[in-house]
C-alpha cells in the first residue's frame, strides 16, 4: 500500500514516515501542498494523510477538493490541531475517511490507516450518499431527504450523522461521540437526547444502540 503524507512539521513528518514504513507501507512525504498535488498525478496512492494548515497554494481541505475536482477521489485522513465541530464537519464534507487531532499516538494513527484502507470510506455520486428506505444524504450541504422530501436536521444532528457515516458499521462509543462532537463539553443525558432525536429522523434501526458500548450505524 502506498501512502502520501503531507505535513510541514519536519519532526512529526519524519516520525510518521518512519513508523508507517516500519509497518510495511510505502510512504511519500511532502511539506508543500503543490508538491503533494503534483505527486498524485504521477503516482497511484491508496491513501492520503493531509495536514490541514500547511504552506502553499492549498490547505488540506482545499487540496482534497482540488483533487476530487480532477476525479482523484482517494481515501483521505486529515491530520490537524483544529478541534472545533465546524472543522470536523468541514473535513468530512471534503470527503475524508477520518479526522485525527494532534497530538496523537502513532499506534492510533496506524489503526485509523488500516481501517481507512479496509473500508471504502464512503464514495458518493454528485455528493449524494444513498441510505436505506429511499433516504438520501448530501455530504456537501448536509441535507437529508426521504423520497425527495427534506428532513430537517439541526447543526449538531448533522455533525453526528456525518461522524456515523464516516464510521459506518463500526461501534462509536459514547466517549468518542462526546469528544468528537462536543469536545467533551456536554451532559451525558443531553448527548443521548440529541443522538436519539437523530435516530428518529432516520430509517428504523439504522443507528443501533449497542448495549454497554455505544452506537453503530448499519449501512452496507
Amino acid at each position: 500500500m502506498r501512502l502520501l503524507l503531507l505535513e510541514d512539521d519536519v519532526i512529526l513528518k519524519d516520525s510518521i514516515e518512519e513508523f508507517l514504513s516500519a509497518q510495511n507501507y510505502t510512504v511519500d512525504s511532502f511539506e508543500n501542498s503543490e508538491d503533494a498535488y503534483d505527486a498524485v498525478f504521477s503516482v497511484d496512492y491508496d491513501l492520503l494523510l493531509l495536514d490541514v494548515n500547511i504552506p502553499g497554494t492549498f490547505n488540506g481541505f482545499s487540496l482534497r477538493k482540488a483533487l476530487a475536482d480532477e476525479n482523484k477521489n482517494i481515501p483521505t485522513i486529515f491530520v490537524t490541531s483544529m478541534s472545533s465541530a465546524d472543522a470536523l464537519i468541514q473535513g468530512y464534507a471534503h470527503g475524508c475517511c477520518d479526522y485525527i487531532k494532534k497530538p496523537f499516538d502513532l499506534t492510533e494513527l496506524m489503526l485509523r490507516v488500516r481501517h481507512a484502507l479496509k473500508s471504502n470510506c464512503f464514495k458518493t455520486q454528485d455528493d449524494i450518499l444513498m441510505l436505506p428506505d429511499n433516504y438520501r444524504y448530501n455530504v456537501t450541504t448536509y441535507e437529508l431527504s426521504c423520497n425527495n422530501v427534506p428532513v430537517s436536521l439541526s447543526k449538531t444532528e448533522s455533525e453526528i450523522l456525518n461522524l456515523f457515516l464516516m464510521n459506518r458499521n463500526r461501534v462509536l462509543t459514547l466517549e468518542t461521540l462526546y469528544e468528537k462532537i462536543w469536545d467533551n463539553n456536554v451532559d451525558a443525558a443531553n448527548a443521548r437526547v440529541q443522538i436519539n432525536n437523530l435516530r428518529r429522523k432516520l430509517p428504523k434501526d439504522v443507528i443501533k444502540n449497542i448495549y454497554g458500548l455505544g452506537y453503530r450505524l448499519d449501512c452496507r
